[in-house]
Parts: C-alpha cells; structure tokens; sequence
C-alpha cells in the first residue's frame, strides 16, 4: 500500500484522527501535523463541540454504536492511536493493572473493529507501545527483532501490539511506536523531575546502574511524522535516541545542566516501599534500547545524545 504521502505521490494533504490528542504527545503532535497541512481530527470521549472533533468511546463495542458515530471514523487516511492510563502514577494494584490493560488493550481492540468494519479503513495506523516489554537483563542494546519477556508489561505490550493485528488483514500498514522516556518539561519523567533537581533533591535511584532509553519529544514527533509518510515502515519501531544511558549518569547531567548538586541516593528498599511493583519495574529497572531500524534508515536526530536533548528541551 502506497501512503498518499510517499515522496513519489506528490505530498498529498491527509485526513489523520488522533487518540489521546489531549495527552503529551498528542498535543505537539497535532500542530506539527497541521502546519504540515494535513487535517486533523481529534478523538474525544464527550460529545463534539468543534468540527475537528470525533466521539470515541473506547470501550464500547463496535456494534454498539450509533450509525453517526460509525461514521465519523469512516475515510480516514492515517490514524494515530495513543491513548492509555497512565502507568507511573501509584502502585500497580491489581485494580490499577486491569485498568491499564484495559485502556491499551481493550481501547484497541475496539477501535480497530470500529475502523475495520468502515467502508474505507485507513490505509495506516500508527499506535503506541513502549520499550517496557524488553528485558532489563544484560547491557546490550534492545532492537526491534528482541523479544518480549514474560513480566506484565512484556504481556501488556505483546497484547497491545496483537490487539491492531486485524486492521492488517483489510489493508491497512500498521506501525507499532515503541517509545521510551518522553524528554519534555510539559511531562513525563522530565518534567517530574525539574522541581526535585531544582530543589537540588534529584539524586541517582538505588545503585543507580539501570538503564534510561529516552527520546527528545521533538525527535519522537520526527519519527511519527516519519512513520506517516514513508509507506515502507511497518511492525515495530523503537522510538529511543542512540544515546541510552544509566541513571546514574542521567542525574549528573541533568544536575549539571540546571547548575545543581546531586543529592544522597535513594535506597533500593524505599523505592520498593513507597511504589511497590511500579517502582520495581519502572524505577530500579530499566533496558538498554538501541533504535536499530532508524538507524539502518540513516535518521538523523536532532538530540542525539542526553546533553544535546536537555539544552533543546530547557532553553
């Protein structure tokens, strides 16, 4: 399938709808997309109140619908799916962890019956996972060919990844964003951070040896907007600059780049106490990734490496 993008297609203007068009992403998403040109159309889970917005009810079935809501979602070039709960808020109940799968999972699945039971399925959709689902084991760098481990979040991924598999058998190219840590003041780890380092609190978490895979939020809008108009990407795409480094390391540079010390490490088992399996997962453990299929591709990031991407975000 050929995107009306492609560079032997003229550049055509798109019809792209966005989930989680509020969220982090979303947000410097849409303009970058819209001064592109292209029209943009944004999810959203109450009634429209402007012409760019669509109604989405992410956990009712297809088959449930009203036949105007159906039809919103009909001739769509691209859709951009990135909604999902939050996992680096609170412990990881068994209650907090049906509701993220379900919110990944369950969202997808209908919204890809939704858009696969249109006249006109998109001829690409592009949805977010995340680098979590690879190993923390060993210091070689995760590519898109590693496999998914055995531990919630590699069965969140897997999952989530599976759930846009039908999309493929009426068509449409579907891109599978595995992105790591979002560098932006606006949110994210980033964003959490500012006011502790700042404080002069940020200080390294347990050992400190875990590996951090981050992305410049700019460079991730590059990737997706990459992702939307070359029709050859396909299957899973490490979202992660080459740069991936401990967090130990992590916390020097950015305790140097805001001209601050660095604090007394947290201790392992306060970080286990206060956060339970969430702090296990997301804070003392972490995957070396490496963004092997851009890299073969010969994209060139803006932030490179960690000081490259905290002087663009905290100029």
């Amino acid at each position: 399938m050929t995107s009306p993008l492609d560079p032997n297609a003229g550049g055509t203007a798109l019809r792209i709808l966005i989930t989680g068009a509020s969220g982090l992403i979303g947000s410097s998403l849409i303009p970058h997309l819209e001064k592109q040109g292209h029209q943009v159309l944004r999810a959203v889970r109450r009634p429209p109140l402007t012409p760019d917005e669509v109604r989405w009810r992410p956990l009712t079935d297809a088959k449930e619908l009203p036949t105007e809501e159906l039809e919103a979602f009909d001739n769509l070039d691209v859709v951009v799916h990135l909604a999902g709960e939050n996992i680096a808020t609170g412990r990881w109940s068994e209650k907090k962890k049906s509701r993220i799968r379900s919110s990944r999972i369950e969202a997808t699945r209908n919204l890809v019956s939704l858009l696969s039971s249109t006249s006109s399925p998109p001829g690409t959709f592009i949805s977010s996972s995340a680098i979590g689902g690879y190993s923390a084991d060993g210091d070689d760098g995760k590519t898109e060919a590693s496999p998914l481990t055995d531990s919630f979040l590699g069965h969140l991924c897997r999952d989530w990844e599976e759930s846009s598999a039908p999309l493929q058998t009426v068509g449409t190219r579907v891109v599978h964003l595995r992105i790591g840590l979002v560098l932006t003041p606006a949110g994210g780890v980033l964003g959490k951070l500012l006011p502790i380092f700042r404080w002069g609190l940020g200080s390294r978490l347990g050992s400190g040896r875990q590996w951090m895979s981050w992305i410049d939020l700019d460079d991730l809008i590059r990737i997706i907007s990459l992702s939307i108009e070359d029709s050859s990407i396909d299957g899973a795409l490490n979202c992660v600059a080459p740069g991936a480094v401990r967090n130990i390391d992590f916390t020097t540079t950015l305790a140097a780049a805001l001209k601050r010390p660095v604090a007394p490490p947290i201790p392992e088992f306060i970080i286990r106490m206060l956060f339970g399996q969430m702090g296990q997962s997301l804070l003392l453990e972490g995957q070396r990734v490496t963004p092997a299929r851009l890299n073969s591709r010969g994209f060139q990031f803006l932030s490179p490496d960690l000081p490259a991407a905290l002087r663009n975000q905290l100029r």
